[in-house]
């Protein structure tokens, strides 16, 4: 059987490319490929990739899981992801399975986790 090597993308559906690549820019991401106007985005964080695919208007998005993204410091992307106007879903706490995290909803509903493993 093969390995799995690397996860290469997730992409994600959104009805607003503008609005979504906007949020996702907020909290560091750039853009790869694509853009506010295109149909397809590709947004880079260091070597890895969250694909934005446009999904026709009466297409519904429901919550299907959540993007966890590791970060260097979580209390200081929370305090990043509120200036830039987002409301997380709670503060950073420290989780007892060893990790300091926060999730915030995206505009589309999707649910991005930013966590770090705690200091043992």
């Amino acid at each position: 059987m093969a390995k799995i090597e690397k996860l290469s993308a997730i992409t994600l559906a959104t009805h607003d490319m503008a609005r979504s690549v906007a949020f996702y820019r907020s909290i560091g991401f750039d853009v790869a490929k694509g853009g506010e106007t295109a149909a397809f985005t590709t947004l880079a964080a260091g070597e890895d990739a969250l694909n934005l695919i446009l999904a026709a208007p009466d297409v519904p998005l429901r919550w299907w899981g959540r993007v966890i993204l590791f970060v260097d410091d979580v209390d200081a992307m929370h305090r990043a992801v509120v200036d830039a106007g987002y409301s997380p879903d709670f503060a950073p706490s420290d989780a007892p399975w060893g990790e300091r995290y926060f999730h915030v909803t995206d505009p589309d509903g999707h649910e991005i986790s930013f966590a770090r493993p705690l200091s043992r």
